[in-house]
Formats: C-alpha cells, sequence, structure tokens
C-alpha cells in the first residue's frame, strides 16, 4: 500500500474503515452488475420468474441463508465467549496466592471452578494488608456449597468492590449472616446450611449445624458469581473447626483487621491498589518463593491467545462452509435455468439479444443470492442471541454476543464472490441449443 494510501486509511475512524471494507468488497459485485445491465431492463422479468417458481427460489434462498447464518453465528458466538470471559474477570485486578498453576487459580478465584490448592499464611497476609500501596486486601476461601452454589467467604470490602451498592438488603456483618449474587434463588431473609465440597462430592450433613440467613442481594456482575453465596470469612473458618483469624479480644465482628497468628490461611487474596503502577509493583514484590502475584486479565489473555488456532479453526471452517454453499449454489443455478429454458429460448427467437437473455439469468441468480445472504444475516442474529443464552446458562458467564463488522465482511466477501462466479451459469444458458429448447 503506498505511503499516501496508508496515511489516508489510518487517518480514517472503525467504523469508516469497517464501511470501506465492506463497500471495497461489495464493488466487484456492483461493477459486473452495471455492465450485465447496461442498456437493458430484465427486472421486470426477473421478478416474474421469481414468483412462477417462488417455493423453489423460498428453498433455494434459504439454504443459501443456512451456510450465512452458520457462518456468522460461529464467529461472532466465539467472540462474545471471548468478551465475556474477560468482563468477568474485570474486577480482579491482581491475585495472590500460594505458587502454583495460575490457570488453575484463575479458574477457581475469578469463575468459581472446585480445584484443591495450597494456602497462604496469615504472615503473608498481613505484609500484604499493610503494604502502604494496597487500598484492598481481601481474602477468597472457597470450598463449601449449597443446593450447586459455591459458598465463597469473603470480607465486606470485597463484596462492595466485586458488586458496587447491593440491589437488596445489606452486607453480612456477623458469622450468621450472607449475601447472595444476583441470580442466586434464594431470597432476602431465607436460611440454608452449606455443605461440604461441590456437586456429587459434597456431603450435605457436614456442616449441618451451621446456620446462614441472607441479609442482602448483590447487583449483577455478569459472571459466575451471580450464582454465588458470599459468607464472611470467618464463617467458613469457624465452621471447618479453625481460629476466626482475630485476637482472643474478638467480639464478633467480620472483615479486616485480621491477626497473624490467628490466620487460618486463605486460598487466594484479591489485592487492589488505587494507582495502576502500584498493582504492577505489587505484583513484582509478592513474586517470590513462597507466593505467587498474578493478573487475572494477564492469565486469561494468555489462555485466549492459546485458544487462536480454534478461533482461527472456526473461520476456516465458515470460510469453506460458504466456499461450499457457494459451489452448491452454482450447481444450483445451473439446474433452475433449465426450469426457465423454453421461455428464454423463446425470448431468443423473438428477438431478444443473446445479451439480455444473460442479464436475466445473472440479475436471477444475484437476486437468490442477495435475498438468502440478507436471510442468513436475520438466521445468524437469531441463532447467536440463542446460543449467548445457551451458554450463559452453562458457564454462568454473560454472553451477550451480537454481529459485528467481521460478520458482516464475510456475508459481503461471499456474496461478492458468488454473484461475480454466477456469470458461469449465465453464460451455460446462452450455451443450450435454442430450437431444441422451444421444442422441450
Amino acid at each position: 500500500m503506498p505511503d499516501a494510501l496508508r496515511l489516508f486509511w489510518d487517518g480514517l475512524t472503525p467504523l469508516q474503515q469497517d464501511a470501506g471494507l465492506t463497500a471495497a468488497l461489495l464493488a466487484p459485485a456492483l461493477i459486473i452488475g452495471l455492465v450485465v445491465v447496461a442498456g437493458y431492463r430484465p427486472f421486470g422479468l426477473v421478478r416474474a420468474m421469481l414468483w412462477r417458481f417462488r417455493w423453489t427460489n423460498l428453498l433455494f434462498a434459504l439454504l443459501v441463508a443456512s451456510s450465512v447464518g452458520i457462518g456468522v453465528g460461529l464467529i461472532a458466538q466465539e467472540r462474545g465467549l471471548r468478551q465475556g470471559t474477560a468482563r468477568a474477570a474485570e474486577k480482579f485486578d491482581l491475585i495472590v496466592a500460594a505458587p502454583g498453576s495460575e490457570v488453575t487459580m484463575l479458574l477457581a478465584a475469578v469463575y468459581l471452578q472446585p480445584a484443591d490448592v495450597p494456602l497462604v499464611d496469615g504472615a503473608v497476609y498481613d505484609e500484604i494488608a499493610r503494604n502502604p500501596r494496597v487500598s484492598i486486601a481481601a481474602p477468597i476461601a472457597f470450598g463449601d456449597s449449597f443446593d450447586g452454589m459455591p459458598v465463597v467467604g469473603t470480607t465486606p470490602q470485597f463484596a462492595t468492590h466485586l458488586g458496587d451498592a447491593l440491589a437488596e438488603g445489606r452486607m453480612f456483618a456477623s458469622v450468621d449472616e450472607a449475601i447472595v449474587g444476583a441470580d442466586a434463588p434464594l431470597a432476602v431473609g431465607a436460611s440454608f446450611s452449606p455443605a461440604h465440597g461441590h456437586g456429587d462430592a459434597a456431603e450435605e450433613e457436614a456442616h449441618a449445624d451451621a446456620h446462614y440467613t441472607v441479609v442482602g442481594r448483590m447487583a449483577a456482575t455478569g459472571s459466575p458469581w451471580d450464582r454465588a453465596i458470599l459468607v464472611p470469612i470467618e464463617a467458613v473458618w469457624l465452621v471447618h473447626g479453625l481460629a476466626p483469624g482475630h485476637g482472643p479480644d474478638w467480639a464478633g465482628e467480620v472483615g479486616p483487621p485480621f491477626a497473624p497468628d490467628t490466620f487460618p490461611g486463605t486460598p487466594a487474596i484479591l489485592v487492589r491498589a488505587d494507582e495502576l503502577w502500584a498493582n504492577y509493583a505489587l505484583r513484582s514484590e509478592f513474586n517470590r518463593g513462597d507466593v505467587m502475584a498474578f493478573f487475572p486479565g494477564a492469565v486469561l489473555a494468555q489462555l485466549h491467545s492459546l485458544l487462536g488456532d480454534v478461533r482461527q479453526a472456526m473461520s476456516i471452517l465458515a470460510i469453506i462452509t460458504q466456499v461450499l454453499v457457494a459451489a452448491g449454489a452454482l450447481t444450483g443455478f445451473l439446474v433452475l435455468t433449465r426450469l426457465y429454458a423454453q421461455r428464454l429460448a423463446l425470448l431468443r427467437a423473438l428477438g431478444a439479444p443473446a445479451r439480455f437473455a444473460f442479464a436475466v439469468v445473472w440479475c436471477y441468480a444475484a437476486a437468490l443470492i442477495a435475498a438468502g445472504a440478507v436471510l442468513g444475516l436475520a438466521l445468524g442474529y437469531g441463532a447467536t442471541a440463542l446460543l449467548s443464552r445457551i451458554v450463559t446458562a452453562r458457564t454462568e458467564i454473560l454472553v451477550t454476543a451480537s454481529l459485528g463488522w467481521p460478520e458482516i465482511h464475510l456475508v459481503a466477501g461471499f456474496v461478492s464472490l458468488t454473484i461475480v462466479l454466477a456469470i458461469l451459469p449465465a453464460l451455460a444458458s446462452l450455451s443450450r441449443d435454442v430450437v431444441r429448447d422451444l421444442r422441450g
């Protein structure tokens, strides 16, 4: 690309660039269309052909639409899932945990996937909490559940940071109180006893003597935390027969400060600094032999990078699908032109130029392709919305996939290529024997 053209292109807004790329992809089809119909008016005859065999034409358009819908749906859904997982990790600035797998800790602390991980002791927590750059140092303890929902022990500061203002009720203030996520099927005022563990391995009777009362509900976060139950971390320690994390004069209040000597340990600590540079300094400070610190967003980006091959495979699959349908469409046009062979032969016998017959067949094919592509975008939009709901329900990560410019570019390229190749069946229709077609 010449320097001047590149400078011009770089000076455009993203919207202008996307619109320009779409126009460039459609340009070959538009130019050929202008050349084909120049000097003729085939549209009335094309409308009659479309109406005469409307059900056959509709089935053909649906074939094209199904291919387009699958292609755009695959690409949009993959992008929506990446955006959803990234959005779910936004509130987790820095995670400090015992040395181990960052991916395992990411899945456990951010996405609440069950995991057996070592604990960070009270000395490390106290060191973090006393650091002048730290504004929030919230322990996160998991391992219990209720009716399939994870019960997570933490502090009021973490709950406020995660969900901002509560949607209902108030924050927990004692070890027998809890707040629930936006989608948790527990009403404010309800009581429950947690189970030890998750899923089929959960021990319902292990904590039968513990009882929590729901006193508040968090606002929606678009993450698995929307189905979580948050309790004071002191309650989790006490339920498991451990010290409450405070000194001998503890009066039942929840949250920091904690006493290092009676701090039983926690699987993860959410750390947040008010300044961005301070988060990087804290990561360097607490990335050492006895503890690890990582940015969940950075680990997630690495996972997305590793899954780039999957995204590429999905894109290739979508393109292959479009190519196969384009080949099928061209073959189908050859068959469809046989329906009109006698009519086209009559036109030519009455003196219509061969180029007029060519324009009729080409415009007929272009109309079916364009109609199928538009219908395919509508099907892709509906399929994407449906798949987003299914993925959200299965992963508990809010996925709001929608069609964007990448999908429009894919459809524009498919339409342009297929319409250009429609020249082939139009030329084939002219090579038929006029006399034989008139005789039927």
